[in-house]
């Protein structure tokens, strides 16, 4: 009993926040990089980065994405630059890499620990035969796979290095999931999307995936309903429940 469809043959994962508390540990390293950038932009104007914020213009997003989106809701531009710029550098890319470092040091010192709720489901999900995709837009994701011991259970990754690598359209564009379907050799209509983020289930609905389950872990089961999850969740054990 894995609460899903007869005709889903494939699970489609987010990482941060859906299998792994990582969510958490980005959203701290996104508000300390913009509070910083902001307070030497701003001075006495200074407009903290707040969870509305990472919501609405971060979450589940590529991380230029979301640099280049939070700035422009505070009518600011600066140059794209290159995915190698230095931490440093006033640019979308380079605030996109000191927000990195941070998280880096974050995970380094307090370790990775998925949802036991979670990994209850993917045992459940692989003893059913279901093929495994983690679908992610960190670019850390191999990383945290193994940190949190996950990796065993994923038959495809398609990441943030992937999406860069391959020009996809972050979410909520479906690119990233589609590839992840493609990986593992299944159509969307046979595939199953599990988002905590509301762009991510954007990018689940955009793509006509057969099941889009919402997972509710920033209080906005409404917001994840009308961006087109088909049920939401608090925990992906809940879909283990029997509802007969």
């Amino acid at each position: 009993m894995i609460g899903l469809p007869d005709a889903i043959t494939a699970c489609l994962f987010d990482l941060d926040g859906v299998l792994t508390g990582t969510a958490v540990l980005h959203r701290e390293a996104w508000k300390q990089t913009f509070d910083s950038f902001l307070r030497q932009r701003d001075g006495e104007g200074f407009r903290e980065f707040t969870d509305r914020d990472y919501a609405e213009y971060v979450d589940g997003r590529p991380r230029a994405d979301g640099v280049r989106e939070f700035l422009r809701s505070r009518g600011i531009t600066l140059p794209e630059g290159t995915p190698d710029d230095p931490p440093d550098a006033e640019t979308v890319n380079g605030v996109g890499n000191r927000k990195n470092v941070l998280l880096l040091k974050v995970i380094d010192e307090r370790g990775v620990d998925p949802y036991p709720g979670s990994v209850r489901y993917l045992d459940a999900a692989r003893d059913a035969g279901l093929k495994i995709a983690v679908v992610t837009s960190s670019a850390n994701g191999e990383q945290v796979l193994d940190v949190a011991d996950l990796s065993k259970y994923v038959q495809a990754r398609v990441d943030g290095v992937v999406i860069r690598r391959d020009g996809l359209r972050g979410k909520p564009a479906p690119d990233s999931f589609l590839a992840g379907a493609k990986a593992l050799g299944v159509e969307p209509a046979n595939a199953a999307v599990f988002e905590d983020a509301l762009s991510g289930v954007q990018a689940g609905r955009a793509g006509a995936f057969g099941y889009v389950v919402g997972v509710n872990r920033a209080d906005q089961a409404e917001q994840l309903r009308a961006h087109g999850a088909d049920v939401v969740v608090d925990d992906l054990a809940e879909l283990l429940e029997d509802r007969s």
